[in-house]
């Protein structure tokens, strides 16, 4: 005990341990005590004499259990837990709770009303009558409204009321509605609140759309929607690639639309073709088939008989917006020219479209300092503008001839296709 006491003054303790013994034993080399569970003793047999070896003294032994196997197969099997461990799942993915067992269980949507009630509403006689359109709109935005608290959290819930009731109606608070862009533009946290984002903008750009004339109300809601999926563009922290499919049609629908409301068409346009030049600048390398499905549609709606000149001038600023090659294919190889030329011939609201064939063909233009006209007495000059009347029209054919390096620009082009 005293060379316990000493291991335990060393160890600047009070009280006396065994390990303080252990160690007093080793020191005085003594084997260390191993210790036993006073609750489960062992019994100890006698083991029979050894005829053969009379003088080995009485011999003790441990007894084991017998045990029974039959016994032991007919027993349940208790399964081991498993040992604790870490593991990995996602607890959304795209803004969307995935169905798994490590995450809560979605809740229940209440269920629609039936397309009987809906139908009975509608068709009836009286105010159900004249609130159908109503309700079932109020429907809609609850039923939103719903899925959204169910995967956003509180704070996100009340960003997207407060986001959207800044930006729609379209009102005279530019400050309010410029800090709601800031933010769709600046903010890392809305990966979760994009798909109900994009969702909200294709509504509204269906809701202004699906009336015949567009009133002044519309256009600027249709600016609103524009200005909201470009500044989500410019976002660098959203992922967008999945809700590419969902972002194009309403830029498409805005830009080939046939009858935009007259103060807001050009501006609208242009900012569809500026978007949809973002969206083919940041992702035609992700995917390589982007680019020709949009210009074969953009080709459609400019060279197909029976088109407005809203939608042909929407289609040529999307060639500007989708690029240089896009141009040359479609005005100059495609024909776009010469059609949207007999679509301005003796037409007094034309102007809009002959505006958007000559920024189109400015593409083309290239750069100089001195700007030398077509001498049409010259033969070499008469030429290129019967070749630039004959490929573009008379009409563009007049305005491009005040240019020479522009126009010979247009058929240097034309002939390098014609030869490849």
């Amino acid at each position: 005990m005293s060379e316990a006491a000493r291991f335990m003054r060393h160890g600047r303790r009070t009280t006396l341990t065994t390990s303080d013994i252990d160690q007093a034993f080793r020191v005085l080399n003594i084997e260390p005590l191993y210790g036993h569970s006073s609750s489960n003793p062992p019994v100890f047999r006698k083991a029979l004499p050894f005829p053969h070896i009379a003088s080995s003294g009485p011999v003790y032994f441990v007894e084991d259990e017998e045990i029974d196997f039959d016994r032991v197969l007919r027993e349940e099997k208790i399964t081991l837990p498993k040992a604790v461990n870490w593991t990995a799942h996602w607890l959304a993915v795209e803004g969307v709770q995935p169905l798994i067992p490590e995450n809560p269980p979605a809740i229940p949507r209440e269920t629609e009303p039936t397309a009987a009630k809906t139908e009975s509403l509608a068709n009836g006689n009286g105010p159900l009558a004249q609130n159908a359109a109503a309700k079932r709109q109020q429907q809609q935005q609850q039923q939103q409204q719903q899925l959204v608290k169910q995967v956003l959290s509180r704070e996100l819930q009340l960003y997207y009321s407060r986001l959207t009731e800044s930006l729609l109606p379209p009102s005279n608070d530019f400050a309010k509605r410029t800090a709601a862009l800031a933010s769709l533009r600046n903010d890392a946290g809305l990966q979760a609140l994009l798909p109900y984002l994009i969702r909200w903008v294709g509504e509204g750009v269906v809701g202004s759309l699906k009336e015949g004339m567009q009133n002044e109300s519309d256009g600027k809601t249709l600016e609103v929607m524009m200005d909201v999926i470009s500044a989500l563009l410019e976002n660098n922290t959203l992922f967008v690639e999945p809700y590419l499919h969902q972002i194009l049609p309403p830029v498409l629908s805005t830009l080939l639309h046939s009858s935009l409301p007259p103060t807001h068409a050009t501006h609208l346009r242009t900012t569809a073709a500026q978007t949809l030049s973002r969206v083919l600048t940041q992702h035609s390398t992700t995917y390589p088939s982007l680019s020709p499905r949009i210009m074969k549609t953009l080709l459609l709606a400019l060279i197909s008989p029976g088109k407005s000149k809203g939608t042909r001038e929407g289609a040529i600023r999307g060639l500007v917006g989708v690029g240089k090659e896009a141009v040359r294919k479609g005005l100059v190889e495609g024909g776009g020219a010469r059609v949207a030329e007999s679509e301005c011939r003796n037409a007094p609201d034309a102007g809009p479209l002959i505006n958007a064939v000559m920024d189109a063909l400015r593409v083309l233009q290239p750069t100089s300092d001195m700007v030398i006209a077509l001498e049409p007495t010259n033969p070499l000059d008469a030429e290129v503008l019967a070749q630039l009347k004959e490929l573009i029209g008379d009409l563009f054919a007049q305005r491009v001839a005040e240019n020479a390096a522009w126009a010979r620009s247009i058929l240097s082009t034309s002939r390098a296709d014609d030869s490849s």
